[in-house]
């Protein structure tokens, strides 16, 4: 099998299976950088923090990124594709039979199952995230003490001082980013 129909078929799958949103997307980008060695987690952990400081659904963002990392621009474009094309389906049909779709129990009823797993992808996804971000695990795990004064700070920044509550979330992520260059991250 080609490197392109893999990189297809593998985030295909992750559009496929993410119910939920970009975040959900992680668990499955974990599972395909263990699984084919295309990138590291601490390279998905920096492609997060690059996809959550551009513009653009995260998902997509990462697969883009996968992609080009396995394969230049155009692998980018197969994994993207490779990753929206299930929810282009799924729209296509929702529309097709939308009406039939609005009032039926059975569907809401999954929808509201749905919710829960959602959650719960979302939530492992962001451990994994805290776990590379906080943890190094280069020889045993120890804790990464910069990260954790920089995730405090940003706490207690945008959530205590009353000054600093309001600001917009790219001038948090423009500071951590100066922050991130000046201690070394």
């Amino acid at each position: 099998m080609t490197l392109y129909l893999q990189l297809f078929l593998e985030f295909f799958k992750a559009g496929l299976f993410a119910v939920g949103g970009g975040m959900a997307t992680l668990p499955f980008l974990y599972d395909i950088a263990t699984r084919t060695g295309w990138f590291t987690h601490t390279q998905l952990a920096d492609m997060i923090a690059v996809s959550e400081s551009t513009p653009g659904p995260i998902g997509v963002n990462t697969a883009t990124y996968a992609g080009f990392l396995s394969k230049g621009v155009s692998g980018a474009v197969v994994a993207t594709a490779g990753l929206i094309t299930p929810s282009i389906i799924v729209i296509l049909l929702i529309a097709a039979f939308l009406q039939a779709f609005r009032d039926n129990k059975y569907v809401n009823g999954a929808f509201y199952g749905l919710r829960p797993a959602s959650a719960a992808m979302i939530t492992a996804a962001g451990l994994v995230v805290a776990r590379v971000t906080f943890l190094s695990g280069a020889v045993g795990w120890a804790v990464q003490w910069k990260a954790v004064a920089l995730a405090a700070v940003l706490f207690l920044l945008t959530n205590v001082v009353a000054g600093t509550k309001k600001l917009h979330p790219i001038v948090w992520i423009a500071l951590s980013a100066v922050a991130g260059v000046a201690f070394q991250f």
